[in-house]
């Protein structure tokens, strides 16, 4: 994209209130990016420092591509030595780049309803769910999250769950551009805390749950916490919505320094809570109680008890944001859950094969007592652990798989740079004697093996993967769609 955007670099001098020469305060750019390949003529090239290297070590290549500018640290200043263009130096450029994109786009998230959902699990549905009951008032909504950025009806790639600090204010602006009046994002822990999200101010935020997971970057489930907790401060947001049903939520509920409106699932006292749950064979049958008394009432064709939790966030703010409740009650039963989350696929089978994205203890436990509910015969479930992430996990991953279904087969993930057989070892725990346990690193061939198992009247869930196509297997990634290798395994007995 090309943005109609431009400053000069006294500008942004003034802005960041460091030196520069009066000959260059003239000097206009019109595009940044912290990423040297996305650098066209006339940008501004970010350096800062990245996970895993110094962003000055790709300056010569971002200064052949035109870049006018370098803005960088101490750390990197002292790595570029002579250049052709004006350098600026700040302290702390890592946390400064999303306020400085913010700032160059003209603040483009203030001039949309953003939305920031943060939570260990239920993220991407709820996301999902808000965006889709905003489309059904032909409210033009960006989707950032897991599955990329949705704008437009056109779906980018971006790396991570929550992008970059420049990337995300240029989706803002390209969202902006093509119409958006609203965006519903995901904001992930890791964005928090590396200051992705600086300089944007949410319209309002929501906190899911907080489970294990990440522990190989926060260190412990209290820093976790408070990673996300920051999010919940009149920084980023003035109004928030936290399921106090999590023992962390009902924590952040009372510590939040802002407003926050409450959810549950049985707490009448909650600002949000249900009246009604009955269970139906497609899914539920609801009636919720808000803000003023509200009554919304519907039919969901959605699996799964968290769905229930990710359902009332989304109806909640769909409300505050302006929907009529008369408008949700309507579009409840149309209502679909994101890629990936508990997906059947293989419709016509004598059992049931679904798909989910579950790849933390809590969320494996949800998914397996989900499908055990609807479930005459076996449950027959298939799981893995990433490589190069939080290890602390994998035993407890195992254990619920274990304790959750008949058949448990454990399997490859991503092993990323690690032996997966050694990441099979840990989550076997002291499971590895259990009949009920099948061990095949090959995750192809363990789905083939739910398949060869199950009869009539049982489920097979394949879990960890979702949405995703590839396999990250030392270093490179390998095309694989557990949806795909479902049905073909199923067709196969035909």
């Amino acid at each position: 994209m090309a943005p109609r955007y431009g400053k000069t670099l006294g500008e942004l001098a003034r802005l960041l209130g460091c030196a520069i020469e009066e000959s260059q305060k003239g000097l206009a750019f019109v595009g940044i990016s912290s990423n040297s390949k996305h650098i066209t003529a006339g940008d501004l090239f970010i350096a800062a420092q990245g996970v895993k290297s110094h962003g000055s070590a790709y300056a010569p290549q971002a200064i052949a591509q035109g870049a006018h500018a370098v803005l960088t640290d101490a750390a990197g200043a002292s790595m570029l030595g002579n250049v052709s263009v004006p350098v600026l130096v700040i302290p702390s450029l890592e946390v400064m780049v999303g306020e400085i994109a913010s700032w160059f786009y003209n603040r483009p998230a203030s001039r949309m309803r953003t939305v920031g959902i943060t939570g260990t699990n239920g993220k991407t549905t709820t996301a999902s769910l808000l965006a889709q009951l905003l489309r059904a008032q032909s409210r033009e909504t960006t989707v950032i999250g897991t599955l990329g950025a949705e704008i437009g009806g056109e779906i980018l790639e971006t790396g991570f769950t929550t992008p970059e600090g420049d990337q995300l204010q240029r989706l803002f602006t390209r969202s902006l551009e093509s119409g958006a009046t609203d965006c519903v994002m995901e904001v992930s822990s890791h964005a928090i805390a590396l200051g992705r999200i600086n300089g944007t101010h949410f319209s309002c935020v929501a906190f899911t749950n907080l489970t294990q997971d990440h522990l190989d970057f926060h260190g412990d489930m209290e820093s976790y916490y408070l990673a996300k907790k920051k999010l919940f401060t009149s920084e980023y947001a003035d109004l928030g919505f936290v399921n106090i049903d999590d023992s962390y939520g009902a924590r952040l509920a009372n510590e939040s320094e802002i407003f926050m409106q409450t959810l549950s699932k049985s707490d009448k006292r909650a600002t949000w809570h249900y009246t009604v749950i009955e269970s139906e064979a497609s899914g539920y049958r609801v009636a919720i109680r808000g803000t003023g008394g509200i009554l919304i009432e519907g039919a969901i064709q959605l699996l799964g008890e968290h769905n229930l939790d990710n359902l009332l966030m989304a109806v909640a703010i769909a409300v505050e944001s302006g929907v009529d409740p008369i408008a949700v009650a309507r579009d409840l039963s149309t209502l679909l859950a994101a890629p990936g989350r508990l997906e059947r696929v293989g419709v016509g089978a004598p059992f049931t094969a679904v798909v989910d994205y579950a790849h933390t203890p809590d969320a494996v436990e949800h998914s397996l007592q989900a499908m055990r509910e609807r479930t005459a015969g076996k449950v027959i479930a298939v799981l893995g652990c990433g490589g190069d992430r939080d290890s602390s996990k994998r035993p407890l991953m195992g254990d619920a798989l274990v304790r959750g279904s008949d058949v448990a087969i454990m399997t490859s993930d991503n092993p990323r740079s690690e032996n997966p057989e050694s990441i099979l070892k840990e989550m076997a725990g002291n499971h590895a004697e259990s009949e009920a346990l099948h061990l095949e690193v090959d995750r192809r061939k363990a789905i083939a093996l739910a398949v060869a198992i199950a009869e009539k009247g049982d489920c097979i869930l394949v879990l960890g993967k979702g949405h995703e196509t590839g396999q990250l297997i030392a270093g490179v990634k390998h095309p694989f769609d557990d949806r795909i290798e479902l049905a073909r395994a199923i067709e196969m007995l035909s």
